[in-house]
């Protein structure tokens, strides 16, 4: 798993790189965040995201600053528990010192640390986000983009000629391919539409349980599933999709390399308004050119209003108010699933989204 995670956080190394320096051309000097130490020690449980706010106040800017050769290191965004974050005030810049014992407050000992590549293979790397805000939503069902068709894996009979179906249980199968032993049940969930041209995006897809084949598909006989876990009871029609990995989600914090202008289309678990740590849906997706690990702003319309104080009704628009960033970690062809990192207030469906 790690290895084959490898390889793509090292093809989106190169591509975090570019969109640092597109960014850095068009953008101000990196500024430190208030009280930025001289070095960090990285512990359990830490993420990107909070390293990068406790050295910049623009988190989303990191790959502009770190500073770690990609000759030497196969993956230089991964950081482990126990590494030495060192910033170098002249240049602004951040790489990896020594390990030196710490106080247990990430602030590393008085030791001066010269920077030098450091490597440990011993724990696992630290996340981007907390995972446990979006560890479900990394393998589960989370939308279908697909039209309802009657070729999609679907299940069509319980054993025993049962209504429902649980952990246990045998289900039985149409249209199930050799590409995994392993498969999701979802249903269709709610329509998710773009807030701003009204289209169709998809539907979410509510996860069920998962399967494990047992009896492939032969001839016209269905396939034989067992339900390894259930969330909710499996019923015919429920559709299947291949059951995803579990991989690291470690790809730094950066800005887009192209101009995105979107909206909130869904707020997960069908609540009014979202805040920090809820999973939003934003009417973009790799149609224009977003990917996991992209940050973008969020920022409330305030429409306009009518004034009458010369004498003469005017329209006058008001200015949209920035209420939050979110990190994207999950993309599909015109939809992407983000962490709202930080929130100021309420975000809500229709709310702008936009580069930070």
């Amino acid at each position: 798993m790690i290895k084959a995670f490898s390889r793509t956080i090292l093809g989106l190394s190169l591509a975090v790189a570019a969109s640092a320096v597109f960014a850095a051309g068009a953008a101000d000097k990196v500024t430190l965040a208030d009280g930025a130490p001289d070095t960090y020690v990285v512990k359990k449980g830490d993420t990107l995201w909070a390293i990068s706010g406790v050295f910049l106040k623009q988190p989303w800017r990191w790959p502009e600053v770190w500073k770690l050769n990609q000759d030497e290191i196969r993956n230089p965004h991964l950081i482990y528990p126990g590494q030495v974050v060192v910033l170098d005030r002249n240049t602004n810049t951040l790489s990896m010192g020594r390990t030196v014992s710490t106080s247990g407050t990430g602030t590393a000992a008085s030791e001066k640390l010269s920077p030098q590549v450091y490597t440990k293979n011993v724990v696992s790397p630290i996340a981007s986000i907390p995972l446990e805000a979006i560890r479900p939503f990394l393998t589960e069902p989370l939308f279908s983009e697909v039209d309802d068709s009657p070729s999609m894996p679907t299940v069509v009979a319980i054993e025993e000629a049962r209504v429902v179906a649980g952990a246990g249980d045998s289900i039985y199968a149409k249209n199930l391919t050799g590409e995994s032993n392993a498969w999701h049940v979802y249903r269709r969930g709610k329509l998710v539409k773009d807030p701003i041209g009204g289209q169709v995006l998809g539907y979410e897809a509510q996860y069920v349980a998962t399967a494990q084949v047992s009896i492939p598909a032969s001839g016209n006989n269905a396939a034989e599933l067992r339900v390894i876990s259930s969330k909710h009871e499996i019923v015919p029609s429920d559709r299947l999709t291949p059951a995803g990995k579990s991989e690291l989600m470690a790809i730094p914090p950066h800005a887009p390399m192209t101009a995105i202008s979107a909206a909130v289309a869904s707020i997960y678990g069908g609540v009014e308004a979202a805040g920090r740590y809820s999973v939003i849906a934003v009417s973009a997706g790799k149609n224009v050119g977003l990917e996991p690990g992209h940050v973008l702003a969020i920022s409330r319309n305030n429409g306009s209003t009518l004034y009458r104080g010369d004498g003469q009704a005017e329209v006058v628009n008001m200015p949209d108010t920035r209420t939050g960033l979110m990190y994207i970690f999950r993309v599909f062809n015109r939809v992407a699933y983000g962490l709202i990192m930080d929130a100021s207030g309420p975000v809500k469906v229709g709310d702008k989204v936009a580069n930070p």
